[in-house]
């Protein structure tokens, strides 16, 4: 985790939507997190491949595919994250296979900025 070396917590954001993406990079700037924004899987593992993340927020159902493959790779690097999604009443099998924490979209930039600072410093007590 980056918070005791003075570098701001870096956070990936994976979204297909751009003004989602757009309204969550602002909001993490604004934080002083380090936001890293794609609009697709592959692109989310290539960063998580070359700078690791410390949280990553997920929309589950993207463009073509859901973020399952990013949410395996990352608990596998023990990266928490959350689930950004608007599909609350479509909560399936994969939803309830990924067992992270969920904030339904539309979000208050105060909720997903205080889940984000919730997950890394769950995550640096486990350490």
């Amino acid at each position: 985790m980056r918070e005791h070396d003075d570098q701001p917590i870096r956070v990936l954001a994976l979204d297909d939507s751009p003004i989602i993406l757009m309204d969550l990079e602002y909001t993490l700037e604004d934080a002083g997190f380090e936001p890293i924004c794609v609009r697709n899987c592959a692109k989310a593992l290539h960063v998580i491949d070359e700078m690791r993340p410390d949280v990553a927020i997920l929309d589950v159902n993207l463009e073509n595919e859901t973020c399952e493959a990013v949410a395996v790779r990352l608990r596998a690097l023990q990266v928490p994250f959350m689930l950004h999604t608007g599909d609350l009443e479509r909560q399936d099998e994969l939803v309830t296979r990924l067992d992270a924490p969920i904030l339904a979209k539309p979000a208050f930039s105060e909720m997903i900025v205080q889940v984000v600072r919730n997950l890394h410093h769950a995550a640096e007590r486990s350490i």
